[in-house]
């Protein structure tokens, strides 16, 4: 059975960071991609980063700068350390594992999510 469990997720001011982290069950993880999404009230899910096993890297241009993605295929995880954050990060973040065909392509499993709320 495939689990991804996220963790890190809170209520921070702006400005502050967060690093968010997800292990994975259930899958060979170092040949997963590892993506993180974001989903904001009343918005569509958006691509934050992602990371193949080798370490390549996608960020999206609203996170470049702020965010950074790492995995640590010792331990089945990936982590999204955020920095910099603004009240517009304010969303639900998913963390997904699969093999997209595309840097947008389809995920075949996901976390539950955790909140991420930002004040000004």
């Amino acid at each position: 059975q495939v689990q991804l469990v996220e963790s890190g997720g809170g209520l921070v001011q702006a400005g502050g960071s967060l690093r968010l982290s997800c292990a994975a069950r259930g899958i060979i993880f170092v040949a997963n991609v590892m993506g993180w999404y974001r989903q904001a009230p009343g918005k569509q899910r958006e691509l934050v980063a992602s990371m193949t096993g080798s370490g390549i890297t996608y960020y999206a241009d609203f996170v470049k700068g702020r965010f950074t993605v790492s995995r640590d295929n010792a331990k089945n995880t990936v982590y999204l350390q955020m920095n910099s954050l603004k009240p517009e990060d304010t969303a639900v973040y998913y963390c997904a594992a699969g093999h997209p065909s595309s840097i947008r392509g389809q995920y075949d499993y996901w976390g539950q999510g955790t909140q991420v709320t930002v004040s000004s």
